[in-house]
């Protein structure tokens, strides 16, 4: 198995490999220009936005600066999602977001693992797990959500949670590990 495709089978790999030099730096150049767009220049956003990432929808926006280890290489996005200032992506792995979700600001989605063998990471070694936001969900300012973990449909991440392990549908959850606190009751 090649090194582009250990990124998405959950396999130790090297990060570093020269293999990913080159698409590496295309995307983060694409990266660097978005978020050096002016405020009115919503139009090239989309476009750059198109060009980074692997699914836009309609109606999408991510607030600028925007920060992704892979430029959005690694991100599907399904029609409106919002992302507010300071989105921090470990985009190794996919990274699917649904529609309507709207994310706070200085969130951080991440993909990537280090192992916690000592010499595996002096060899600089790394394994990717995907994550999957439903559709429809709102994650609070600074949250973590980190690798493997799936939050369901209609769920609402408290500010400042820490996801550790996945979170069903029609819930709130918060906290450092983030737990389901109750039901979605249909209030405000």
């Amino acid at each position: 198995m090649g090194v582009w495709e250990k990124m998405h089978s959950g396999e130790l790999y090297d990060p570093m490999d020269s293999a990913f030099e080159e698409e590496h730096s295309r995307f983060m150049e694409l990266l660097w220009q978005y978020n050096h767009t002016l405020p009115g220049e919503q139009r090239k956003r989309d476009e750059l936005l198109r060009r980074m990432c692997a699914q836009v929808g309609e109606g999408c926006f991510i607030e600028a600066p925007f920060r992704a280890n892979w430029g959005g290489k690694y991100l599907r996005l399904g029609d409106k999602v919002y992302a507010n200032y300071n989105l921090t992506l470990v985009d190794d792995t996919w990274i699917t977001i649904g529609s309507y979700t709207m994310i706070g600001p200085n969130v951080t989605i991440a993909t990537a693992c280090h192992p916690t063998e000592p010499e595996l990471r002096r060899r600089n070694l790394q394994y990717n797990r995907p994550v999957t936001i439903g559709e429809n969900v709102w994650i609070g300012a600074g949250a973590i959500l980190l690798p493997g973990v799936t939050i369901g449909d209609d769920s609402v991440i408290g500010a400042g949670s820490v996801v550790t392990k996945d979170i069903p549908a029609g819930v709130v959850a918060v906290g450092n590990p983030c737990k389901v606190l109750r039901k979605l009751s249909g209030e405000i």
